[in-house]
């Protein structure tokens, strides 16, 4: 341990000035950034080991499985919080999904007030994990954190116990270098079912408005362009997820005997979902509109995509226009699951009914609620065959767009750039973080950073799950950097 890590360094200790783009910014001293790199590099093997800790404990948050697991991994980010020192209270909490009485899985909620005209920086992520699929498809147990070269593998390695550790060696790095003269507001929120659709947390913001209101919110459940590049996700879609079915016959009927004249719900199904796309695999759904106001995205080849998605040889692209516009500005409508009998148990039968599970992601700038009713229009004019549609077990995320222009996004793409030695970019996802729209309706005035610890060989929710140790570092040495910088800032 070094001197610098022992001391904790006073800010009051080096000359001060006014950073780029504020004149209420107290520049961080040039010893002090060093503490927190230091203290940073030294953490390092221990948040390691304690990710490796919490990739242990199964939390996997959807309802069919134990929740006694998420339990204890939020008692565990807890402890780990309270280790800090940092903190005038950790509790973990919960709260009811919907209008009900059923409580949803248990969050973690850390809080210290600021001092002296500091700001306060709420810091999210999540705990719980997806479903570790067939254990058959994983290289290692899923559950079993292993160290590969310079990946850490494990279910939740990445998304998002990375972005709870990120979180946690943030504070231990600032804890240790300015000690009592840390004066940042802080609020640490760790969701526990973002994996199961956040359902609780619009109530949970509701219950714990006060706690978790703050100047700066940074989101760390996103991903980098590369592990060399860092970004800062300015742009994510929306999605609508429903269950669809169709039905065409009151049972099931020989297909011998009539097949050929009646119609059988999969015949149906299939005729119906082909009308969701043009010949190209654009969407084609009348309402459904892209993100007319984005900018041209940076290159981005078909070797790159083909590379990075895993095609099979010969297979091409979907789509028109640029390939990140795809991905980032324009509508997707994917079949995630079919409900329909397996080839081992089919019969000669037609079908009565058939059942999908249909998931559209949603351009920015386009409310989520107007997305669904675009397809379930589309959906009911065009059933062929007079066929019976019902939709339910409808989830809805609104889009975001980030307000680049604050001082907060300033500052972040700075402490990126230093911590990764690599300027940093703004990048759109084509993923959702729906709970992010409850965070600006509850908190207009914060400043939100999505930023986070993924590449694109993390392979989130696919066996095989990965964490690029490299990336872990830079991205917890650019969030120390940034909040040991606001630790500085005096207003909002």
């Amino acid at each position: 341990m070094t001197e610098s890590q022992q001391t904790p360094v006073s800010p009051a200790d080096a000359p001060t000035g006014a950073s780029a783009g504020s004149d209420t910014f107290t520049e961080t001293s040039a010893a002090a950034e060093q503490a927190v790199r230091a203290a940073v590099e030294a953490g390092l093997p221990a948040t390691i080991a304690d990710l490796s800790q919490l990739v242990r404990i199964p939390s996997v948050s959807w309802s069919a499985f134990d929740p006694a697991n998420v339990r204890r991994s939020a008692e565990a980010v807890a402890a780990l919080l309270t280790d800090t020192a940092v903190f005038d209270r950790v509790e973990i909490k919960q709260a009811p999904i919907g209008d009900g009485d059923t409580l949803g899985q248990p969050a973690v909620l850390a809080t210290r007030a600021a001092r002296n005209g500091r700001p306060t920086v709420l810091l999210y992520a999540h705990h719980d994990v997806q479903p570790e699929g067939d254990e058959a498809n994983w290289e290692t147990p899923p559950f079993e954190p292993t160290v590969r070269g310079d990946r850490l593998y494990g279910r939740g390695a990445a998304d998002d116990k990375a972005g709870v550790m990120t979180h946690v060696a943030t504070v231990r790095a600032l804890r240790e270098t300015f000690g009592d003269d840390l004066d940042l507001g802080l609020a640490v929120f760790i969701e526990g079912e973002e994996e199961f659709g956040s359902r609780s947390f619009a109530n949970f913001l509701e219950q714990n408005t006060a706690a978790l209101a703050a100047d700066v919110i940074v989101v760390a459940d996103s991903d980098n362009v590369d592990i060399d590049t860092p970004a800062l996700t300015v742009s994510l879609r929306g999605n609508v997820t429903f269950k669809l079915t169709v039905s065409t016959l009151e049972h099931a009927s020989h297909s011998g005997m009539y097949g050929g004249a009646a119609p059988d719900a999969m015949l149906a199904m299939v005729r119906l979902l082909a009308t969701l796309h043009d010949d190209a695999g654009s969407v084609a759904v009348d309402g459904l509109t892209s993100y007319a106001e984005a900018a041209e995205p940076p290159a981005f080849t078909e070797e790159q995509l083909a590379a990075d998605a895993a095609f099979l040889p010969g297979v091409t692209s979907i789509g028109t226009g640029p390939i990140l516009s795809r991905m980032w500005s324009q509508p997707t409508i994917t079949v995630t699951g079919i409900d329909a009998p397996t080839v081992a148990n089919a019969s000669n039968t037609l079908l009565p009914s058939v059942a999908v599970r249909i998931s559209s992601r949603v351009a920015p700038g386009q409310p989520a609620r107007q997305a669904y009713e675009a397809l379930e229009r589309h959906l009911t004019a065009h059933a062929p065959f007079g066929a019976h549609l019902e939709i339910d077990d409808v989830d809805l995320g609104d889009p975001f767009l980030v307000d680049t222009a604050g001082w907060a996004a300033t500052e972040a793409k700075r402490a990126m750039t230093d911590g990764w030695g690599t300027e940093a970019v703004e990048t759109g996802i084509g993923g959702s973080i729906p709970f992010i729209a409850d965070l600006v309706r509850d908190f207009p005035d914060a400043q939100i950073l999505v930023t986070g610890v993924e590449d694109p060989d993390t392979r989130a929710h696919s066996p095989n799950e990965s964490l690029h140790l490299g990336v872990l570092k830079r991205a917890v040495l650019s969030e120390a950097l940034l909040l040991a910088r606001l630790n500085g800032r005096s207003g909002n």
